[in-house]
């Protein structure tokens, strides 16, 4: 079996390894003629952790990044709302793990040019159209170079991202994504360790919000790598969204130059920032069906969502796994990949749309409304069990199950 995956993204390299199985034909093509890290903070939450462990790279991870032990949410002033302990901590099947995004890819292309070979993966081929004859498709790319490369598959799995070019000529009047209203800051910053070393913590409201959480063990000297998040509400997005896109502090610093709580130095965290990176938060609406033919849609390609719940990685991952699902069970490629669909397009329509309305962040913007000026008591901001059938409400929907 012949199967062709567009893209070596995270959800791209996680197809690869979870496909992986003897008679399987395995090429992965990326557009960019070299792989290279990207990005800057990611959670692994425990679901999806659980899978690349039986990818044999969850160690490699633990040790790269730092695992989760609570995640906090907090008042725009500092008030502490609600926390719950994560992965291991919380009974869960796996780890969640907080590390660097580009450590994650480049681990995940290790591990699939190791276990596919070198020649499997195929960079600087730019998809530009797909040909559907019988029960096969024909990818056409064009080259770094400028010529033609057709790739002939039993099976197209397209994990190109937001802009998936794939999602584009199955849905050729869709449009650029859905801007959020919101604007995202992103960096890193050595510094001390908050809290217990190994939180996550969101403070804030829909409008104005912070997060922040390691993503490296605490060094010699005693500082740690911080990945951070800064989020305001904007007017209109200006620039499409882009991971290298240089930030400037006088965009949003002032607005955080007051949040110096006795637990996190905001301010500080920001002004010694190593590189700001600026984006608008977007997503895609769902959409009805990933197939056409043998091929599918996977990832962002399929289900792009704002990063609220920490999910957009983790549900690549699924897919990944839900594919590979699939195909073992099924005999017939059309059966397995209506399967796969079945399975993962309801499940992620359900968090898009429940990310809209702020996921399990919707905490912070009740506590807001409820208390404008603050609180003395959270008892007196919620019913009793509320803050909980929050979180658990979200976690059953992504499929965060504790272990039994």
């Amino acid at each position: 079996m012949k199967i062709v995956i567009v893209g070596a993204g995270i959800g791209g390299l996680a197809a690869a390894l979870a496909l992986q199985a003897e008679g399987r034909d395995i090429v992965v093509a990326e557009a960019v003629p070299a792989i290279r890290p990207m990005g800057v903070g990611i959670n692994l939450l425990p679901q999806a952790a659980r899978v690349l462990g039986e990818f044999g790279v969850l160690d490699e991870l633990l040790a790269l990044g730092v695992a989760t032990r609570e995640l906090s949410y907090y008042s725009a002033r500092g008030q502490h709302i609600w926390t719950e302990p994560r992965g291991l901590f919380g009974g869960y099947q796996a780890p969640q793990v907080s590390l660097s995004r580009g450590q994650l890819q480049m681990s995940l292309l290790e591990a699939a040019t190791e276990r596919l070979g070198a020649d499997r993966i195929r960079t600087g081929l730019r998809m530009v159209s797909v040909r559907h004859a019988g029960q096969k498709a024909t990818v056409v790319f064009e080259s770094a170079g400028g010529g033609e490369v057709t790739l002939e598959a039993d099976i197209v799995v397209f994990a190109d991202g937001i802009h998936s070019r794939a999602r584009a000529l199955l849905y050729p009047d869709e449009g650029p994504p859905v801007f959020s209203g919101r604007l995202l800051w992103r960096s890193t910053t050595m510094a001390r360790p908050f809290l217990t070393g190994a939180t996550m913590i969101m403070a804030g409201h829909e409008a104005q919000k912070f997060v922040c959480y390691p993503i490296e063990p605490p060094r010699a000297d005693g500082l740690q790598r911080i990945n951070w998040i800064a989020e305001l509400k904007a007017g209109e997005m200006l620039r499409r969204e882009d991971w290298n896109r240089a930030g400037n502090l006088s965009d949003f610093l002032p607005q955080f130059e007051t949040w110096s709580f006795d637990w996190l130095d905001v301010p500080s965290l920001i002004r010694n920032a190593e590189q700001v990176f600026e984006y608008p938060m977007v997503d895609r609406n769902p959409v009805a069906r990933w197939n056409e033919g043998c091929t599918t849609l996977l990832g962002d390609a399929a289900h792009a969502m704002y990063p609220i719940g920490s999910n957009g990685a983790s549900q690549a991952i699924l897919d990944a796994a839900a594919l590979a699902r699939a195909l073992n069970e099924h005999r017939k490629i059309a059966d397995a990949l209506a399967a796969y669909e079945q399975e993962r397009l309801p499940a992620t329509s359900a968090i898009v749309l429940a990310n809209r309305r702020n996921g399990p962040e919707q905490c912070m913007q009740m506590a807001h409304e409820r208390a404008p000026n603050g609180f003395k008591r959270i008892e007196d901001v919620f019913a009793a069990g509320e803050l909980q059938a929050i979180a658990d409400s979200y976690k059953q929907l992504t499929g965060m199950r504790r272990a039994t």
